[in-house]
């Protein structure tokens, strides 16, 4: 299936490695050049380097979005180099655990920008330009405990990543119909390196049981299963589906919305 996605130009963040860097590399197989950044310069060059190999032009970016200015930086050096925006995923994010009685104003400010403000603020940026194509697309990495309850200490990951959710909506309501905006909630997702990958090497039994218990499809998600995901809603395929949020989870999530 052609996803009408040749000589479009997308922004990752988060992209260096994990389910950022698979959009990413997905996004180009799909003929997109892509602006990806990230915090850490090596990974960043690492990610790049197998992004090019897809066949797309890729501007490498590092930076943190969470500081003053950044974000405005990310768009315009991505319009710059490429003279449109057409997609904008918002991937980067973080976890920060701890019951509810001993977070700090700190702890909530942190990961509010983290998870939440800095793609309010690349998608405030990247809109106007965005208007000057067609088709033009908004993509929020959120979770399933976005949806429903993540249980004791997510009280500030739940907050964010419903937040994604939410602003998502309202926002496929504001900038319909030049724009489109959805979210996607994965599950539990392996890859290496990842949170789960560790876990799976430490405890395995203890992961075998998880699994059976929580997953209907018996394994855990893959990142490329994702990135196929937010590469589908980004095209021209999914033209009818804005204000969504669509799980990729194997069946994990317990939520009836």
């Amino acid at each position: 299936m052609d996803l009408g996605l040749q000589d479009r130009t997308a922004i990752v963040t988060g992209a260096s490695r994990g389910i950022g860097k698979y959009i990413a590399q997905a996004l180009a197989r799909e003929g997109c050049d892509v602006a990806i950044c990230a915090r850490t310069a090596s990974d960043l060059d690492e990610a790049a380097a197998e992004v090019r190999e897809e066949g797309a032009e890729v501007l490498a970016l590092p930076m943190d979005v969470t500081e003053a200015g950044e974000p405005e930086r990310l768009v315009e050096e991505t319009y710059d180099r490429f003279g449109r925006i057409d997609t904008y995923v918002g991937n980067v994010g973080g976890n920060r655990r701890g019951s509810f009685e001993e977070l700090s104003d700190e702890d909530w400010e942190d990961l509010m920008d983290l998870n939440f403000m800095s793609h309010v603020r690349v998608s405030r940026a990247a809109v106007p330009h965005m208007r000057e194509v067609e088709g033009a697309s908004i993509c929020y990495i959120s979770s399933i405990f976005g949806r429903e309850l993540g249980g004791a200490g997510l009280s500030l990951y739940n907050t964010t990543k419903s937040a994604l959710i939410s602003v998502s909506k309202v926002m496929a309501q504001d900038l319909a119909p030049e724009i489109r905006v959805n979210s996607v909630a994965p599950g539990s997702i392996r890859f290496p390196g990842g949170s789960w990958d560790r876990r799976v090497k430490e405890n395995p039994e203890e992961m075998e049981q998880f699994v059976e218990e929580n997953i209907a499809i018996e394994r855990f998600g893959r990142a490329t299963e994702v990135a196929d995901a937010v590469t589908f809603l980004c095209s021209e395929r999914a033209s009818l589906i804005t204000g969504a949020c669509i799980n990729v989870d194997g069946g994990q999530s317990q939520s009836l919305i």
